[in-house]
């Protein structure tokens, strides 16, 4: 901070965890700063435990551990006052880096056990640290957000540049377009949630800045502009994030009416001049109607809204999410596991290795009898551990004592874990294995594996390249591939698709796979999952110059080993995710056979009706030209004094000519 970035000494202090006296040393004594600088934080008033600014936890229980801050004193001349002080949300001082001491693993009771690797999460702001270095106060005054505010301005059409609905809308437009960019679409749950959200709140405040029709999308192309380098991925991809915002923008408009239609009926019914807390939050909660908008609208008509009864179902709404999720997880109920797995499955199926632990109901056990379910784990193991959407292998562990029949393979930690039942004698901790994978099943699974790269790709070619997984799952029965877009895929997009990956297929391309470090294999071309954590060295997965992606599972030695590639269905599963499904070799040979003998079927029983029908016709006509035939004496004429009857029946083959 001050021999790199240049920041002065004196313009720095620091806060610690209350009984942290560690920290206090290092900062004290170690690096020089003065004691009065060091700012001791305990818990929260009428808090739990350890509940402070500075002490981080991911939740009741799990890792966690005192933290220290740094902050920048801004000047004397700038309202606020030190952490820990009733002043301290003002803008004097600053926070510009937080240090997370990862120390401890809070249980269930409260009890804390040392981790037994404690590490350091450490990060700064930029943007605070470019306000400080820029001379400014607040992020919004430094030149990014400066640029972005004016472009808003000018597409809504705001002279005021010091509205603060400007630097909502600012600071928003990225948030979002990165969001996208990143793969996360508008949707009811999840991120998706949090970036509906998002967009709304910045709509809200360009309705409240005057705007009139969809402009939200429109900052897309400024803010690529603006970004410089950072940028590149935003402009590669900025006609998908201007389709996501503008009919996210456009459902909002309609939400917004019927939300209103509900707010004025609700107002209609006011007894008295307050709208009660009820009704807000449900116009928040159910139609994503903003509460300041309710209480804008409101205010008009003479009225105000019951901001504690809209305050207290909101507190509701955040009890209920916490104890539906991750916050009331207990995650020490998993296996400890001790020992680590070597995998050696991608050069074969067989591998000689050591049992180290075996569990059976999550606890460990020397020996385990016969019948037993339980958990393996082998110092070398050829089992795959499902990963990356690639199922687990099953098979076989053998034992000069028993065999184990293993059902499902799963990575804990740095092991592999073989998860099914003895099948005949007895396994200890300690024995010799010899572990064997069923191969007929991890060769299905891998040519379906191997499918979903040509699919990716494939998709990418013909639909674009905004085109990114959102997620899979690789079966040896067949596959599942979830990719971002917009639409559904029609039926001729899905026959080309289908062409491409078979036309790769025919080329029998050797499947390669290259150890490189990440930033080699972004240079080669890569594609890398967004969400997924890669190691410093990653494997790179090349078919051809078709498709380079980063993978970890196993695959088909050359393309052509798929067989052939069949689609069998597209659907939406999400918003703006679609969801492919189909099956390779013999699954994709048998279904082509089986839609033909469908096909057959459904002819021969149209052929069969079509016949009955012309028969039917058949009748009808001769039935038709026997009445006609009784009525022909009527037809009779005299010719020469000769009386005849001529006469064609419609139908008949022959034409009739009787002389009477």
């Amino acid at each position: 901070m001050t021999e790199t970035i240049g920041l002065p000494k004196e313009k720095l202090l620091v806060t610690i965890y209350h009984t942290d006296d560690e920290a206090f040393d290092l900062w004290h004594n170690t690096i020089g700063v003065p004691a009065d600088r060091i700012v001791r934080i305990g818990d929260k008033e009428g808090g739990k435990p350890y509940e402070s600014d500075n002490f981080w936890q991911m939740g009741d229980t799990g890792p966690c551990g005192p933290c220290s801050e740094i902050f920048y004193d801004h000047g004397e001349h700038i309202w606020g006052g030190p952490p820990g002080t009733p002043e301290e949300d003002g803008d004097r001082f600053i926070e510009i880096w937080n240090i997370v001491f990862m120390q401890f693993n809070r249980q269930a009771d409260g009890t804390m056990e040392n981790l037994p690797k404690p590490s350091v999460d450490t990060g700064m702001g930029i943007e605070r640290i470019a306000a400080i270095k820029q001379g400014v106060h607040s992020n919004y005054e430094i030149d990014v957000f400066q640029q972005l505010i004016k472009q808003v301005a000018d597409i809504i059409g705001v002279e005021d540049l010091t509205n603060q609905s400007l630097r909502v809308v600012a600071d928003h437009i990225r948030s979002c377009a990165y969001l996208i960019v990143d793969g996360v679409m508008p949707s009811n749950e999840g991120r998706g949630y949090v970036l509906r959200r998002i967009i709304r709140r910045a709509v809200r405040h360009g309705n409240k800045l005057g705007s009139k029709d969809t402009f939200f999308y429109k900052l897309v192309g400024p803010l690529a502009t603006i970004m410089g380098t950072a940028g590149e991925d935003l402009r590669a991809q900025q006609t998908m994030v201007e389709k996501v915002l503008k009919i996210e923008e456009d459902n909002f408009s309609r939400t917004l009416e019927r939300g209103m239609l509900m707010l004025e009926e609700a107002l209609d019914k006011v007894d008295g001049d307050e709208l009660d807390g009820e009704t807000v939050f449900k116009l928040y909660d159910t139609y994503g109607f903003p509460a300041d908008l309710t209480n804008d609208v409101a205010r008009e008509r003479g009225y105000r809204i019951d901001e504690a009864g809209f305050e207290a179902a909101m507190d509701a709404q955040r009890q209920r999410a916490r104890e539906a999720g991750q916050f009331g997880t207990d995650y020490n109920q998993t296996i400890k596991v001790d020992h680590g797995s070597d995998f050696c499955g991608y050069t074969g199926t067989e591998a000689k290795g050591q049992i180290t632990e075996i569990f059976v109901e999550g606890e460990s056990v020397d020996h385990l009898a016969s019948g037993d379910h339980a958990v393996v784990i082998l110092d070398h193991t050829p089992f795959y551990a499902e990963a990356g959407g690639q199922c687990g292998d099953t098979g076989i562990i053998d034992t000069e004592q028993g065999r184990f029949t293993v059902t499902d393979t799963q990575k804990i930690g740095q092991a592999i874990a073989h998860y099914g039942a003895l099948s005949d004698g007895q396994l200890s901790v300690g024995a010799q294995a010899t572990a064997q994978v069923d191969t007929k099943r991890r060769h299905a699974v891998a040519m379906n594996h191997s499918a979903t790269h040509l699919l990716h790709a494939a998709l990418r070619d013909v639909l674009g390249d905004h085109i990114a997984q959102k997620g899979s799952l690789v079966r040896a029965d067949g596959l599942r591939f979830d990719f971002s877009h917009l639409e559904p895929v029609t039926a001729d997009e899905l026959k080309a698709v289908e062409r491409i990956v078979n036309e790769q297929i025919r080329a029998n391309n050797a499947v390669q796979t290259e150890v490189m470090d990440i930033d080699a294999a972004k240079q080669k071309g890569a594609m890398a999952l967004f969400g997924e954590k890669y190691d410093d060295e990653v494997r790179v997965l090349s078919m051809g110059d078709f498709s380079i992606e980063l993978c970890g599972g196993t695959h088909a030695n050359r393309t052509g080993d798929i067989g052939m590639f069949k689609i069998v269905s597209e659907a939406g599963i999400a918003a703006g995710v679609r969801r492919i499904e189909a099956i390779t070799g013999q699954a994709a040979i048998d279904n082509v056979y089986q839609t033909q003998a469908d096909y057959e079927a459904k002819l021969d029983e149209v052929h069969g009706k079509a016949k009955g029908l012309e028969k039917q016709i058949q009748q009808l006509k001769q039935k038709l030209a026997a009445q006609e035939s009784a009525g022909l004496i009527n037809q009779v004429r005299e010719i020469n004094g000769i009386k005849v009857l001529i006469s064609q029946l419609d139908g008949q083959i022959t034409r009739h000519c009787v002389v009477c």
